[in-house]
């Protein structure tokens, strides 16, 4: 079970990007100067290998209906906070980066909504020495360079279907980008990829939906042997409903139950059969 150290929604001590004039501050969001971010946790045993801190940034392009984080989908409603700023709190939490094997994963929203920032961010970890981990969709995975690439260590890819139609009524867009960004990753060579699934009854639980995202899995690995490291089956819940309540926003899950333990182990059983690691 993950463990929270800390979790300030709020953003803790971390200084707010200074008011600047509209131009400036399209200007520092393009350059990745400053981010529009929601939250920081500092957790063990989530996002990633060993103790990590968690960026949750605004915007994002999906439109899932299990959105648990529905107040960052916009970049307008997070804080605006200097990378140089976030580079100072990775760096003051790096001695227990690396007593506990962890570092820093980025996640959102969409991190890729903000991908200079996100550039900036990654490579000022990498000059510490810190592990780092994008935690994306994919859907946006053109925007992220070459050389933001290089400094990522691990990616943790959110594929919420192997059926294109399914993939549209769960996140209102298409799958391909997400299918072909975890290609780019296999082709890479040097990023480490664990898969992660949603599993809802009544919406991706379909045994034909699980099988062709197992098989999209298995294919990056014959792409690029080792390249996913694991799966992880999530099971859905209704941690974020209050969440759309308070937003105002229609929930379509809203009698949705969890799945069944049996439910899950035949999910996990479909991977598996793959030669995937599944948990």
């Amino acid at each position: 079970m993950p463990v929270a150290i800390s979790n300030n929604g709020a953003l803790g001590d971390l200084r707010p990007a200074p008011d600047l004039a509209r131009h400036d501050r399209l200007v520092g969001l393009r350059t990745g100067e400053f981010g529009s971010v929601n939250s920081w946790e500092l957790v063990t045993a989530v996002d990633g290998p060993g103790t990590r801190l968690t960026v949750f940034v605004n915007g994002c392009p999906l439109r899932c209906q299990y959105c648990q984080n529905p107040e960052t989908w916009f970049l307008k409603d997070g804080i605006e906070v200097t990378s140089a700023e976030l580079i100072e709190r990775i760096a003051r939490y790096a001695p227990i980066f690396t007593a506990t094997g962890g570092g820093l994963t980025l996640s959102g929203g969409e991190i890729l909504m903000q991908p200079a920032f996100c550039a900036r961010v990654l490579r000022g970890a990498k000059e510490l020495g810190v592990h780092t981990c994008l935690d994306t969709s994919g859907y946006l995975g053109g925007l992220l360079s070459d050389e933001a690439l290089a400094d990522t260590d691990l990616v943790l890819l959110d594929v919420k279907s192997g059926d294109p139609e399914t993939y549209r009524e769960v996140t209102g867009r298409q799958l391909e980008p997400t299918l072909e960004f975890g290609r780019r990753l296999a082709r890479e060579g040097r990023v480490e990829v664990w898969v992660r699934f949603v599993l809802v009854p009544g919406l991706t639980d379909a045994w034909d939906n699980v099988e062709r995202v197992a098989e999209y899995t298995a294919s990056l690995n014959e792409l690029r042997a080792g390249t996913v490291t694991r799966v992880e089956v999530l099971p859905f819940h209704q941690l974020g409903r209050e969440k759309w309540h308070e937003l105002g926003r229609h929930y379509t899950l809203e009698d949705t139950l969890p799945p069944s333990a049996e439910l899950v182990d035949r999910v996990r059983g479909q991977f598996r059969a793959r030669g995937l690691l599944s948990y």
